[in-house]
């Protein structure tokens, strides 16, 4: 049995090297999810760190709890006018779209594999679902920005198709296990886990913001308990009453994230923090379960179905979804190649494991290996293919301050960040001469690299950021004072009516 601090020690140190090769792979390009799987198939029984580790239900446990976590994090992270154009688009994708996947896949699979044609289906649909934890990582942190509505489509769509891949994965299971079972039977099923998880979703979030702004804690060092035990909260009671604890974790986090709360700021690093956590955690005992020796026999066949998958499966999938949605072809294009699969497909593949399906260490094995493909190929090329098409945007860096505003509950004013452009009217203008409402303060002017304090007398430049503390009303007429034309303020304004209403 192994001591108390060693496991301490051998956990800290896989994290540490996580952490520190995730800043190598940023500037190699490749995705730190590689790198985490990497680091936990050379720590395993067949590596350098030789530890042992098969609990496929332990693996499935975590990856289930992680993923949560995960989805709450990128839905409080959702800005829902950045998502409510695509909404539409997104549901086809995350039902139609995944649903096409799993049964091309599948019948690609059972010809290539000699599977039964319920076995295919199984292993179409264990691929089935974009990866939320892939796709937010990748778009979030080095993924190039893409023009249009292109990034919140992608990313809503990684949230929000779990739930159809893991009922249809369930589904599958339950069939091969139980034969006299009905195809018919599980339909209403699937639309009752939906409409259970998107209520309770929605309601979970709204009452969350209520009990955060009514309940004034002593510590402020509770409040992310409260959070993270009402994320679990709301998937334990969503999958206990029978819907889908993946949807409504990640619609909670949506409304959470859109809503006005005490401690939002810090509440939100405190998730995204817990996020990569999770997503290391995940990616590494992921990488433990597997045995590298086991991958080379199936490595021929799992990149057939890979490519397949990438090439034909992914593409047919989101032109069917998209077919009646306006959209260029070089933006169904870059969908179809953001179809990263990750931590999700090989969650799924220890279903069968658990399940005692047969052939379950061949399905884990090949899910596996074009995960691996999947997140190398797709993840590292996804800037060039994003030039190719065009679709490339300039990357706007979120400037840093050095201060942090707490609005209190309804008090109507929050600091927002101003941009003098070069058609500006303010330019060699001194501050006291805007004649800026006597409610609204200009805390701080962004220069270059540094930072300002203003005074009266201090000077506008073109590229100046201004950080002001004012209310709705006075950022509007702070908007026309400094950028007439409105063009640079319409998505913060926007934000604003969205919070409002």
């Amino acid at each position: 049995m192994i001591a108390v601090e060693q496991l301490l020690i051998a956990v800290s140190v896989l994290l540490l090297l996580a952490v520190l090769a995730s800043k190598a792979s940023s500037r190699l390009g490749v995705p730190s999810l590689i790198v985490f799987l990497l680091i936990g198939m050379l720590a395993g029984s067949e590596g350098p760190g030789g530890i042992p580790f098969d609990d496929a239900r332990l693996a499935q446990t975590l990856g289930v709890i992680a993923l949560a976590l995960i989805l709450f994090a990128g839905g409080l992270d959702t800005a829902w006018e950045s998502v409510s154009g695509v909404l539409w688009k997104a549901v086809s994708l995350s039902t139609a779209g995944v649903f096409t996947t799993a049964v091309l896949v599948g019948w690609f699979a059972s010809m290539v594999l000699g599977f039964s044609w319920l076995e295919g289906l199984l292993l179409g649909s264990i691929v089935s679902s974009t990866d939320a934890a892939a796709v937010f990582a990748i778009l979030r942190s080095r993924g190039p920005s893409l023009k249009g509505k292109t990034t919140p489509l992608l990313e809503l769509e990684s949230g929000s198709n779990d739930p159809m891949a893991v009922f249809l994965t369930l589904a599958v299971i339950r069939l091969l296990t139980e034969p006299g079972e009905s195809v018919l039977h599980l339909a209403p099923a699937f639309f009752l886990q939906m409409l259970l998880g998107f209520a309770l979703g929605y309601g979970m979030g709204k009452a969350a913001i209520l009990l955060l702004n009514r309940l004034k804690l002593e510590t402020e060092g509770l409040y992310p308990v409260l959070t993270l035990a009402w994320v679990f909260l709301t998937y334990g009671l969503a999958s206990f009453l029978g819907g889908n604890g993946f949807l409504a974790v990640y619609l909670c986090g949506i409304v959470m994230g859109n809503g006005d709360f005490i401690h939002k700021r810090s509440l939100m690093r405190f998730h995204d923090g817990l996020a990569w956590l999770m997503q290391i955690a995940m990616f590494l005992t992921l990488g433990l379960l597997v045995y590298p020796s086991r991958l080379a026999p199936v490595a021929g066949v799992a990149l057939l179905i890979s490519f397949f998958l990438m090439f034909v499966a992914r593409p047919a999938s989101v032109f069917l979804a998209l077919s009646f949605a306006r959209m260029g072809l070089r933006h169904k294009l870059m969908i179809s190649w953001v179809g990263l699969r990750g931590a999700v497909p090989i969650i799924l593949a220890t279903f069968p494991l658990v399940a005692g399906i047969p052939k379950a260490d061949l399905f884990f094995n090949v899910v596996f290996f074009i995960v691996l493909t999947s997140v190398l190929l797709q993840g590292t090329s996804l800037p060039l293919v994003a030039k190719w098409l065009r679709l490339r945007a300039p990357l706007a860096a979120k400037r840093q301050y050095p201060l942090e505003f707490v609005p209190t509950r309804k008090s109507g004013s929050d600091l927002v960040e101003v941009s003098v452009t070069e058609q500006s009217p303010v330019i060699g203008k001194q501050i006291v001469d805007l004649h800026l409402p006597k409610s609204s303060l200009i805390v701080l002017v962004s220069r270059n690299e540094d930072f300002l304090v203003p005074k009266g007398g201090t000077i506008l430049q073109s590229g100046d950021r201004l950080l002001v503390l004012a209310g709705k009303d006075e950022l509007r007429e702070i908007y026309s004072l400094v950028d007439p034309t409105g063009e640079s303020h319409r998505a913060a304004l926007a934000s604003e009516d969205e919070k409002e209403a």
